[in-house]
């Protein structure tokens, strides 16, 4: 796994996972998972973020609780600045296409308003995974310890490629974070920050045929002081 998981070519391989099998996870897998992500680099060690692990009744208890609240017309909370606000056209128009991607491989049309909640409400479905994460910080963390927390769970995200597995990042868990942190009884001190979907992927479930298309490196990337690069 550890040389897998460091391959490039794999690694642009990976994609996020929408549709699982329903086998479940051996609790040692996920454990090793972990501590794949609590490897990634961490400015001053500090290594922020806890990673809340639900499976069987657990997980689906959270995901009632909030299918319910949702239900009942529970607001959101807005704990901390995900997109930026307004968003910017160029970045509005990378949203749209990849929303319309998914909606298109699902059979949902752009204005089935019905249809695209339903989907959206799978977020708090944990997408079907048998495994959910629940992925935490401490309030007090600067906005540094954010980007360490987001390289220990792409850590995570490649080592499961690496084993076989897919995942998915669930940025939607924090706009209900203090029902998830009620229902997980978390301490006042930690911050919802996303979930992750964990398991086997369907190979038959259509939004698992949807990719989304990245950035040219041109577009992304500069570079200056090789010998092959024309400087001015």
């Amino acid at each position: 796994m550890t040389g897998a998981g460091q391959d490039p070519a794999r690694a642009a391989a990976r994609r996020s996972v929408r549709g699982f099998r329903a086998d479940p996870l051996p609790r040692e897998v996920v454990a090793r998972l972990l501590e794949a992500a609590r490897a990634a680099p961490s400015g001053a060690n500090l290594q922020p973020g806890r990673f809340h692990v639900l499976a069987g009744a657990p997980l689906a208890g959270l995901s009632a609780a909030l299918l319910a609240g949702i239900a009942a017309g529970r607001p959101m909370v807005s704990e901390y600045s995900y997109f930026p606000t307004p968003m910017p056209p160029h970045l509005k128009a990378r949203q749209r296409a990849a929303g319309f991607a998914l909606y298109d491989a699902l059979g949902i049309a752009r204005r089935d308003l019905d249809g695209r909640r339903r989907q959206f409400e799978e977020n708090y479905r944990f997408f079907g995974a048998p495994v959910g994460i629940v992925v935490t910080i401490e309030r007090g963390m600067g906005k540094g310890c954010f980007m360490d927390l987001g390289m220990a769970i792409q850590s995570l995200l490649l080592a499961a490629h690496a084993e076989g597995l897919g995942t998915c990042g669930i940025g939607a868990l924090a706009n209900y974070g203090d029902l998830v942190a009620g229902h997980l009884c978390l301490p006042p001190e930690e911050m919802v920050v996303c979930g992750i979907a964990l398991g086997r992927a369907d190979p038959g479930h259509p939004a698992n045929a949807v990719r989304t298309e990245r950035l040219a490196l041109a577009d992304f990337a500069s570079f200056s002081g090789f010998p092959d690069t024309p400087e001015g």
